[in-house]
């Protein structure tokens, strides 16, 4: 059997580490893969990125099942056009990838369906929007309607922040497009949580929570990144907790999507914060995440494959899913300088025991030896049976990896 597997990240390494280990998978294809990815068992990277060429090549190389990575190709449709060649793929599509590509589209499908989420305004024009935070209770949440590889949501703490802010969304025009519209929403005091479902059209499975690092700095401060590390699952999520998410938050938008009739098979990514035990719906993701992902992959013992293929056949109900009874602690090593401007090109040096499992992100191979390629370049993972063993596990390992600028956060 043949899958691919689009995106060139830590996740859609995590996933081909993961599918490899499946005994009824031959040939995975990495499209575009990274360094990593090139060097995975089973593992072909393909130089593409269009859809109609991606697709063509699905055809051509009889690849049974698709997985897409990042939001950008569901966006734009390629479920749509997967689905009208007859190929299998895991995403929803385009429409309903709207859950996730336009803030003002979630939030009023909050609205519709009852879900537990933050009051908002959606603004499209830069003076009424700077004449709503004059009045506006700081601090404020403001965010850009369309994708910003997660940049795209700033805490404003006064006026003054706040107006630069929309300013550099609207008039700067910094996401090229997709901040051209903005969400501003109240600020909920709490705590973080990410919570994944698996969907087939019509079941949900609940597969696995984690709590994500998403800023720049240690303490939780500076810009916001496509996140840092990450801790799987979530130490906070217990039993009264869930039931709550459930109610107010999974069957509302499980029931929202049905109503709708939005052709969705795949991943549920809810973006939630706990307030005083409360959940709260802070954003739709319509994909797996990136370093969560490579936080939960080590830890599932079940055939990632079966739990796949049960989506396309509609068997999630079916689906029993093993993890290993343990706590994942992933930290990512970045390039110094990211989110804004970094440098690429050094090599990498790895003196690395097996305790600790390795993705990569922004990386290549090049000239038999792997280089740095992006912001974020290397999530190094650890488990054990408790949180500390993990984060012991971890920034030990780090030690023996090297690459010139090479920065990560020490608070994971």
């Amino acid at each position: 059997m043949n899958v691919m597997i689009i995106g060139n990240g830590g996740r859609e390494h995590a996933l081909a580490w993961k599918l490899a280990q499946s005994n009824k998978i031959d040939k995975i294809y990495c499209v575009p893969g990274n360094g990593g990815t090139a060097n995975e068992k089973k593992c072909i990277n393909i130089k593409i990125e269009n859809i109609d060429e991606i697709a063509t090549f699905a055809k051509e190389n009889n690849v049974y099942l698709t997985i897409v990575g990042p939001e950008k190709y569901l966006i734009e449709g390629i479920a749509d056009k997967f689905e009208n060649l007859g190929l299998n793929i895991i995403g929803p599509n385009k429409k309903a990838s709207m859950l996730e590509g336009s803030k003002e589209f979630s939030r009023n499908f909050c609205k519709k369906y009852n879900i537990q989420s933050p009051n908002y305004s959606v603004f499209n024009n830069y003076n009424s929007a700077l004449n709503y935070i004059k009045n506006a209770k700081f601090p404020i949440v403001i965010k850009a309607d369309g994708i910003a590889s997660g940049k795209g949501v700033v805490i404003a703490y006064n006026f003054s922040d706040a107006k630069k802010c929309i300013y550099d969304f609207m008039i700067k025009d910094i996401f090229s497009g997709s901040g051209k519209k903005i969400i501003i929403e109240e600020f909920l005091e709490g705590y973080e949580m990410s919570i994944f479902l698996l969907f087939d059209g019509i079941n949900y499975k609940f597969f696995q929570s984690a709590k994500d690092h998403k800023k720049i700095n240690e303490g939780e401060k500076g810009l916001n990144t496509g996140g840092m590390g990450a801790i799987s699952p979530h130490p906070k999520l217990d039993n009264e907790l869930m039931k709550k998410i459930e109610e107010k938050i999974i069957l509302p938008t499980i029931n929202g999507i049905k109503s709708e009739q939005l052709n969705y098979k795949g991943v549920i990514f809810l973006g939630l914060m706990i307030k005083n035990n409360e959940p709260y719906l802070l954003e739709y993701n319509v994909r797996f995440g990136d370093p969560e992902t490579q936080a939960m992959m080590p830890l599932l013992k079940s055939d990632l494959f079966d739990i796949l293929n049960n989506i396309i056949n509609k068997n999630l109900n079916k689906t029993e899913i093993i993890w290993d009874n343990k706590i994942s602690c992933c930290v990512v090593l970045a390039s110094k300088g990211y989110p804004l401007k970094y440098d690429t090109g050094y090599n990498i040096k790895f003196d690395i025991n097996n305790t600790a499992t390795i993705f990569h992100s922004g990386t290549i191979y090049k000239n038999g030896k792997i280089v740095t390629n992006g912001g974020r370049v290397i999530s190094v993972v650890g488990t054990n049976i408790n949180l500390e063993n993990a984060r012991k596990n971890v920034y030990s390992s780090i030690q023996n990896i090297y690459f010139e600028n090479m920065y990560y956060r020490k608070d994971i």
